[in-house]
């Protein structure tokens, strides 16, 4: 089983519930994912990885962003198909915009409401503009818990490690992080242990300190990961 039907199974059941929700407190954003909406982008970009790339098992992907509920989507989509999230000889190199990397480079809009690029251009894919084309729902292959997923880690040793570093954390934490996902620890911190202790993830970015007891007050946080 994949690194993201492990993280993402349990939660479906209360498919309403927030999951990622990313502000940016330089332009006064707020967004908020459910579990069904993190799954459908996921979904999207993991049919997108297969049909369009051959991804499978194993396959090197690179993801090269900053913190932000379109990453989360796009690495739980690498990793529903069992992709290899690495910066090691990469496949797809998932980039900000204006951002360039080796194999295929798929610029991200990050946009708060997933606007895309308005297109592909010199040898750079759109990737939202192509992704939401592709389908809500994935039915691939197999993944083994011995593939690797995460810097040379396993798909097993990944979710181990989430799992020791969220019971820290608590059943159901809610996280208040305004830290960078640098990988593998901060990705595995912020973003895969919360999930796979059932929890969920507010993240800041360009945090204004004075505006953190807001955040946390209004979302109901109860595990802080502040810079």
């Amino acid at each position: 089983m994949s690194l993201t039907d492990l993280l993402l199974r349990p939660l479906r059941a209360a498919s309403a519930k927030p999951l990622i929700t990313h502000y940016d407190d330089a332009v006064g954003s707020r967004v908020e994912l459910s579990v069904a909406t993190v799954t459908n982008w996921a979904a999207k970009t993991a049919n997108w990885l297969v049909e369009e790339h051959d991804v499978e098992p194993g396959t090197p992907v690179s993801v090269r962003l900053p913190a932000h509920w379109q990453t989360a989507g796009i690495l739980l989509g690498a990793w529903w198909c069992g992709a290899h999230i690495t910066d090691e000889d990469p496949v797809v190199t998932f980039v900000a915009p204006g951002e360039t990397g080796a194999g295929v480079v798929a610029a991200v809009s990050l946009d708060p409401m997933g606007r895309d690029l308005g297109g592909s251009t010199d040898g750079v894919t759109d990737f939202v503009g192509e992704a939401r084309m592709f389908g809500d729902d994935y039915f691939g292959s197999t993944v083994e818990g011995s593939t690797p997923a995460l810097m040379g880690s396993t798909v097993d040793e990944v979710l181990a490690t989430a799992r020791r570093i969220g019971a820290e954390y608590g059943a159901g934490a809610r996280i208040l992080c305004t830290r960078e996902w640098a990988m593998p620890d901060g990705l595995l911190a912020a973003l895969v242990a919360p999930l796979a202790v059932g929890g969920s993830v507010v993240q800041v970015s360009n945090a204004d300190p004075a505006r953190l007891d807001a955040h946390r007050a209004a979302e109901r946080t109860t595990v802080d990961l502040v810079a």
